[in-house]
């Protein structure tokens, strides 16, 4: 038998993957995260598209978060996104550790309805010690090897940095950049600028709960 092609929504906009009866969108851009050598990279383009338009070309989708002790990215839409940074950098002042204070964050979004239909973007997030995705329908994953991808072009830049993280002599960021090129390359909503932040995990100070001294004998 012959297999027809499903055809597009008329609703759904040029730039989303769409899957008829599944919720799950697909954002146009690349965020990659990259952990290696205590150092953790996250990466992301700079391309703004808007339907078959690029709209700009430079915008920073990566940031830090809590004094730079914590890299993240989005893939969605940059209100939204600057909306759950504020909500994130909330949590971690109420829960220092990134995996509680993400947990939180996706409980909330997931909970409330009317901040789950207006927040449309997913993140990466990560700290010295973890790093993690997080989405609107509630999940908070944890990648096996401390490389995750979001995004139109996430899959292919983090099949490449696996492909590469075994490979002898080369740094997280060079992984991350070789990896985004690959992304750059197959994906049309990727483009070539990069915004790169990178983690010292050695030099990352330590929280001030683990810094309170024993009290002496």
């Amino acid at each position: 038998a012959m297999l027809k092609a499903q055809p597009l929504s008329p609703s759904a906009p040029p730039h989303r993957a769409y899957h008829p009866g599944e919720p799950q969108t697909m954002y146009a851009t690349t965020i990659l995260c990259v952990r290696r050598d205590n150092k953790v990279v996250v990466i992301g383009d700079g391309q703004v598209t808007q339907g078959s338009f690029v709209v700009k070309d430079n915008a920073k989708k990566v940031r830090r978060l809590q004094n730079g002790q914590v890299i993240t990215g989005f893939a969605g839409a940059a209100v939204d996104a600057l909306a759950l940074f504020d909500r994130l950098e909330s949590k971690l002042e109420q829960y220092p550790q990134l995996m509680r204070a993400c947990v939180e964050l996706a409980k909330e979004w997931r909970s409330d309805k009317v901040l789950r239909r207006m927040l449309n973007a997913v993140l990466v997030v990560a700290d010295k010690d973890i790093s993690l995705t997080i989405s609107g329908n509630g999940d908070v994953l944890e990648p096996i090897n401390g490389i995750c991808g979001i995004g139109s072009g996430g899959i292919y830049a983090q099949c490449a940095a696996q492909a590469l993280i075994d490979m002898p002599g080369l740094s997280a960021e060079e992984i991350a950049r070789k990896s985004m090129k690959v992304a750059s390359d197959t994906c049309i909503y990727t483009n070539h600028n990069y915004v790169v932040e990178i983690l010292d995990c050695d030099a990352v100070p330590e929280p001030e709960e683990s810094k309170k001294e024993e009290p002496k004998a």
